[in-house]
């Protein structure tokens, strides 16, 4: 969904985008969670709290510029779809 969305250059918000708008960073913090819980180390536990934040940061950086890029119909969706847990 992400490649159509990318190469018709218009908004995914189809499939998971249309329950989340970061389907694949919610993805890779569950696959660390998976990780943190197998596999306990200091490593680990050292590395699970930065990488939940860079990719938080991440999806607000990447949120600005779609904004920028689709305007009102980024705003419409950003309104309707939470960024990472649906309530």
């Amino acid at each position: 969904m992400l490649y159509k969305a990318q190469s018709e250059h218009i908004l995914a918000v189809t499939g998971p985008y249309s329950r989340i708008r970061h389907p694949q960073y919610v993805g890779f913090m569950l696959i660390m969670l998976g990780f943190l819980l197998q596999w306990p180390t200091i490593l680990t536990l050292i590395m699970f709290p930065i990488l939940v934040w860079m990719y938080t940061r991440l999806a607000k950086s990447e949120e600005k510029d779609a904004q920028k890029e689709f305007g009102e119909v980024w705003d419409e969706y950003a309104n309707k779809t939470p960024a990472f847990i649906k309530k």
